[in-house]
């Protein structure tokens, strides 16, 4: 998987700045996020460190950054020592990685989709668990892998596009292809079902599991037009997660 995201690192840096990136994901993301003044906050997947840095910038007092791909963290360090703001960055892959210290938020992003099957979903979340203070919350942004197939050639519009080649089952696996500057580039997603997703959120210890819809931004809107964010809306290809650590 690492070595993988090596050879897309500079491609998937890049991605954030599809307007669908901007004004829908970060928007929503950073909505679920909240206040972070005075944060501690743990960052898996993180990439290059776009919202790593974000969540810096926006108040929070230590901020630590895991990822298993080398080529992302060299991107996310270069880019710390050019504009430093105290982010500390593991090489790590997150179903290995342990219990680091006790942070106040929990954060991923497209991380949970990566999970193949329910013991590395639970795996990830074990290590969500092990980091997050009691009473603290875990906050992602995902991949919907409820999106009906059907509903795919919608995202065409938005420069990415998703693709199975067996229906959904456990495991099933879903290529999303984005497109950017007439390049292309895929990541595989997994579709593992809703309750087995909730069953291992329960077991590691979280309470009061949220689904968030998508949300576009008034820039987004206004730049755009409602008509064309309407069947992002409708058919939610991304989904917002929050979830509570018991007590």
């Amino acid at each position: 998987m690492g070595a993988y995201y090596d050879t897309i690192a500079e491609q998937y840096q890049k991605s954030s700045q599809l307007p669908v990136r901007r004004y829908v994901e970060e928007y929503t993301y950073l909505n679920l996020l909240g206040n972070l003044s005075g944060k501690s906050i743990l960052d898996l997947g993180c990439g290059e460190g776009s919202y790593t840095r974000k969540l810096k910038q926006l108040g929070a007092t230590r901020v630590v950054g895991v990822d298993i791909s080398e080529k992302m963290l060299f991107l996310a360090r270069e880019k710390e020592d050019k504009e430093p703001l105290g982010i500390e960055y593991i090489l790590s892959d997150v179903t290995t990685l342990g219990s680091i210290g006790s942070f106040s938020l929990v954060v991923a992003s497209y991380l949970l989709n990566h999970a193949q099957t329910k013991e590395q979903l639970l795996k990830m979340c074990q290590t969500i668990s092990a980091n997050l203070e009691p009473g603290g919350r875990f906050l992602s942004i995902s991949s919907n892998l409820s999106q009906p197939p059907s509903s795919y050639p919608i995202c065409e519009k938005y420069s990415f596009t998703k693709s199975i080649s067996s229906p959904l089952q456990e495991g099933t696996p879903i290529t999303v292809t984005f497109k950017i500057d007439g390049q292309k580039f895929s990541l595989i997603n997994y579709y593992l079902s809703l309750h087995t997703y909730e069953s291992v959120f329960h077991s590691v210890g979280f309470k009061e599991i949220r689904w968030h819809p998508p949300r576009v931004s008034p820039e987004g809107l206004q730049k755009f037009g409602q008509d064309f964010w309407q069947d992002f809306i409708d058919y939610q290809p991304i989904v917002g997660i929050e979830i509570s650590k018991l007590n």
